[in-house]
């Protein structure tokens, strides 16, 4: 007998998202995920390649060669996160009036970030009360504030990331075609619309190129039911079941449906100033060149007619390149090494929710600063069906509430954790310049977006 009403029944037809699949939800609720075999933290010594100066110059080189070849490489970006997280500090301060050392350095400063020189002549709780209202800043997504300073205007996150794909994504066609893609919530696409297309033919002009922009929403089937701590449906006050966004996991269906031979992913937040884009730039290239020569090989193995179909299955997976970075003490994820149910090791990007030994997080010697190349077609150029290769035994539960009640919340895989699991994936160290995240807003005034 199923525990679903009609009214729940008609809530899940129209989101897209089948009776089995809310089940399965709720018993993952239930139940939980089982542990991870973890063998071990990936390092220089163990699973993570560190090109010297010769090697890295001949990746770069094949990354130019694959792209004069005239394959379609494209920049996904996700971007629908909001920037209120940002601004903790700042709602703070308009609630109780104190001023911490945050906000000191945030108001002695303030001229010093690109939004500066509209809080001219504004002080304390009015300059922080404009910001965070008048301009909106405390519900834009994080992809549309002002980061950086120019002389011929401020850039956000969202046009930082037309200048990169202009650098390293440029197609060799007669056009010089830049394909982007940004993810973004329903609410900030009609934003993010108006906001490149009032900046497009500035920056196509500067670097000589076409852009080719699209916009895709999380879908609503991939959001998951909430639990009470029993594990039962928890429900609205008017008794409607309660689903929330599945995290940055449901984003595997948004990247399914790109049309491309090569995707970088970077997320939005990760930007610098020209002046420091450099290390960025030659990097991208490395970890480019390192995949477009590691699938060269692949799909020359995959040829050979003696092939086992167990050695076959293995080699014909969308492959990714991930780019990890020294630990420096930020918080994220890692590169691990994790013994599969066959007694195989995969090489996977896991969350510390995952691990629950504290002495492997401590002896990591590297953290995922999402930095990642994939290529997402098989040997014969298809395009891989990328549902099939996620771990659905690799999501995270939270606790939440909601109205005052508590429940659990259910969390996909992640898109580059368990959503990836079953690729075949390749650990490359690139130097921690290239890892410029802003979490807060007094990040903003670190040298590297100055």
């Amino acid at each position: 007998m199923s525990i679903f009403t009609a009214q729940d029944l008609e809530q899940l037809h129209e989101r897209g998202i089948s009776v089995e699949k809310a089940e399965q939800q709720l018993e993952h609720l239930r139940t939980g995920f089982p542990s991870l075999d973890i063998v071990a933290p990936a390092s220089t010594k163990r699973g993570i390649l560190a090109p010297k100066r010769a090697e890295q110059e001949q990746y770069i080189q094949a990354w130019q060669d694959y792209l004069a070849e005239g394959h379609k490489i494209l920049k996904f970006v996700p971007a629908s996160g909001a920037a209120s997280r940002m601004f903790k500090n700042l709602f703070q301060y308009l609630e109780d009036g104190e001023e911490t050392p945050f906000i000191h350095d945030f108001l002695s400063h303030k001229d010093q970030f690109a939004f500066g020189p509209q809080l001219a002549g504004k002080e304390g709780q009015d300059a922080v009360r404009y910001l965070l209202q008048d301009m909106h800043y405390g519900e834009l997504p994080k992809g549309l504030l002002l980061f950086h300073k120019y002389r011929d205007g401020a850039r956000t996150p969202a046009l930082e990331h037309l200048v990169e794909g202009a650098l390293y994504c440029k197609g060799d066609d007669a056009n010089a075609t830049v394909h982007l893609h940004f993810t973004v919530s329903h609410d900030h696409l009609p934003l993010f619309r108006q906001h490149i297309a009032d900046n497009l033919k500035k920056f196509e002009d500067k670097y000589g190129v076409r852009y080719d922009i699209t916009f895709s929403e999380q879908l609503s089937s991939t959001d998951t039911l909430a639990a009470n701590p029993d594990g039962t449906p928890f429900r609205t006050k008017d008794g409607k079941l309660l689903f929330r966004p599945g995290g940055h996991g449901a984003l595997i269906e948004n990247l399914n449906h790109q049309d491309a031979d090569i995707v970088f992913i970077k997320n939005i937040d990760n930007v610098v100033p020209d002046r420091l884009k450099k290390d960025t730039v030659r990097y991208k290239q490395i970890l480019a060149g390192v995949l477009v020569t590691e699938q060269k090989r692949i799909f020359e193995a995959l040829k050979n007619p003696n092939l086992s179909d167990e050695e076959r299955a293995k080699l014909n997976r969308p492959i990714r390149v991930c780019g990890v970075v020294k630990n420096t003490g930020e918080p994220g994820g890692g590169p691990f090494l994790v013994r599969e149910a066959d007694g195989s090791i995969s090489y996977q990007i896991l969350e510390s929710t995952q691990i629950s030994d504290p002495a492997l997080m401590a002896q990591s010697t590297h953290f995922n600063p999402v930095d990642l190349v994939c290529a997402i077609r098989d040997y014969e150029g298809k395009p891989f069906n990328l549902p099939d290769y996620v771990d659905p035994q690799t999501g995270f539960i939270s606790n939440k509430s909601k109205d005052g009640k508590e429940l659990l919340a259910l969390e996909l895989p992640g898109l580059w954790n368990g959503a990836m699991s079953r690729w075949n994936t390749i650990f490359v160290e690139v130097p921690v310049s290239t890892f410029n995240p802003v979490k807060t807003v007094n990040d903003l005034l670190r040298p590297e977006h100055q």
